[in-house]
C-alpha cells in the first residue's frame, strides 16, 4: 500500500486501475497526488506552482488566439469610416 508524501497515511486504491502520471488524491489530508511508480506504488506531491504554470500557459494560448492588445477595435472603427 502507498503513502501520501504529504500526511504519511496510507492511500486506498487499487493498484491495478492506475498508470505512472495518473493524477489521484488523498483522502486523509486531500493532497493532489500523481502516480510516480506503479512497482512498487509511489506518489509525489502536485505543487500549487505546477498549476499556475498551467494557468500562464493557457493565458498565453489565448493571447495568441486573438488580439490582446485591443487592435481589433481600432480596425473596427477604420472600417465604420469608410462605410460613410
Amino acid at each position: 500500500m502507498a503513502i501520501c508524501p504529504e500526511c504519511d497515511e496510507p492511500v486506498v486504491i487499487d493498484e491495478d486501475e492506475v498508470e505512472e502520471g495518473d493524477i489521484v488524491s488523498c483522502e486523509e489530508c486531500g493532497s493532489v497526488l500523481k502516480v510516480v511508480s506503479v512497482t512498487p506504488l509511489e506518489f509525489d506531491a502536485v505543487d500549487d506552482e505546477d498549476d499556475e504554470d498551467d494557468d500562464e500557459d493557457e493565458d498565453f494560448d489565448d493571447e495568441e488566439d486573438g488580439d490582446a492588445d485591443g487592435d481589433d477595435e481600432e480596425e473596427e472603427e477604420k472600417t465604420e469610416d469608410w462605410d460613410e
